[in-house]
């Protein structure tokens, strides 16, 4: 499954009407679907977790601010990049929002094909980020369709251990766990032990590497 610049979504957060406007005229008129918001309480309750895209914010905004916005993206189960705006940038702002993630710092006005390029630039990142998803959602659903044994074969495996020194671990025969290490590469759809390591990594079987 792939995601493209039409199924993605540019979300236009800034309290200023004439920018929310000009930015989706500009966005729209490239191809890219916008949705605008006028600050990032109303974008956060409007929010489908499912969506696709990138977001475009301001720095100031009365009330919650953009970067007191970028900070709580995460407690609404946000990821997309953010691109972030302002009219009255300092370095000091532009450090504070590149440290907490935002891919960029534009200051207004600034040229329309630089920040066309920008976005383009953030969707292409969110789809790679799209796409590691799936790649992990996957390796976890031929995991699950693992048996018990076939599971501490792979672990046993990937640390390092032969087929011998497996069996000799879990106090069974080396042919017996031959045959659990080929149902486990068969469902776990990988075809050498590097591929075989990969996975491990992805699943956060080998210490020290990964997430569990």
């Amino acid at each position: 499954m792939t995601i493209k610049d039409n199924a993605q979504t540019v979300f236009v957060i800034d309290d200023d009407m004439d920018v929310r406007d000009s930015l989706k005229w500009l966005l729209e008129s490239v191809g890219l679907n916008v949705q605008t918001y006028e600050n990032a309480l109303a974008f956060f309750e409007a929010f489908d977790t499912s969506a696709s895209g990138c977001i475009i914010m301001d720095v100031r905004m009365p009330g919650l601010s953009g970067i007191n916005a970028q900070k709580r993206l995460s407690e609404y189960n946000i990821e997309l990049p953010v691109i972030m705006i302002s009219a009255h940038g300092n370095v000091d702002m532009a450090v504070t929002a590149l440290t907490q993630g935002a891919v960029t710092f534009i200051e207004k006005p600034f040229d329309d094909q630089l920040l066309i390029d920008h976005v383009h630039s953030a969707l292409e990142r969110d789809r790679d980020r799209f796409a590691q998803r799936c790649s992990q959602s996957r390796i976890r659903d031929c995991y699950d369709r693992l048996t018990r044994r076939e599971r501490q074969v792979l672990e046993l495996i990937v640390k390092g251990l032969s087929n011998q020194e497996a069996a000799d671990e879990l106090g069974i025969n080396r042919k017996t766990v031959e045959g659990h290490r080929a149902n486990m590469t068969a469902k776990m759809k990988v075809d050498s032990f590097a591929e075989l390591v990969q996975v491990a990594i992805a699943l956060g079987l080998v210490q020290g590497i990964g997430k569990s």
